[in-house]
């Protein structure tokens, strides 16, 4: 029986009260970050995560079950993108 993959919400902050959301509210795992952070060119989210830049709340395993599949970069590069 294979693990169930974990539900991610991202949430970019734009400004106070102005962010960009992505995921379901139910999610196991939130992931929040400036939009500052995730546009400068050497963002690496594990990186931002020690520093305290990245945070998360919910299950810790889940988080790095999801940075590690890589999924974390690639929703968040996708969300900081200009439309």
């Amino acid at each position: 029986m294979s693990a169930a993959v974990p539900t991610v919400q991202y949430r970019v902050i734009i400004a106070k009260s102005n962010e960009i959301v992505d995921g379901p509210d139910d999610a196991d795992v939130v992931v929040t970050v400036p939009l500052d952070e995730v546009r400068d060119p050497s963002f690496e989210p594990t990186v931002a995560y020690m520093r305290g830049k990245l945070k998360t709340s919910g299950s810790t395993g889940a988080f790095f079950d999801v940075l590690r599949s890589g999924d974390v970069a690639a929703a968040l590069s996708r969300l900081a993108s200009p439309p």
